[in-house]
């Protein structure tokens, strides 16, 4: 898993400028999650799954990288990358929620 953005070369301000974006994005992701799931109908239904799924898959994805090293051995740079590892799939779902 390689790093989008160079904020770990920030250290701890950087980090915490990553943890403050996902943190943000996260949060209109999950406005637009609840307000398509109180619309009601087949697609909020999807959209449970579809969202249960995702945290499944993303939660395992990141357990294998951390347990076999991937993500490296500087805590800032393993905090870094986790956060980049669940911003990418807030990103996708805030494109695809947005259409």
């Amino acid at each position: 898993m390689s790093r989008p953005s160079g904020s770990v070369g920030l250290g701890l301000p950087g980090l915490a400028f990553q943890a403050c974006e996902l943190g943000i994005d996260s949060s209109w992701v999950i406005w637009m999650r609840c307000m398509r799931m109180a619309a009601g109908g087949p697609g909020s239904q999807k959209e449970v799954h579809r969202m249960v799924a995702e945290k499944w898959q993303a939660q395992v994805e990141l357990t294998m990288a951390l347990a076999t090293g991937q993500l490296g051995a500087d805590p800032i740079e393993v905090a870094g990358q986790a956060i980049d590892h669940y911003h990418s799939r807030v990103r996708a779902n805030r494109k695809r929620l947005s259409r």
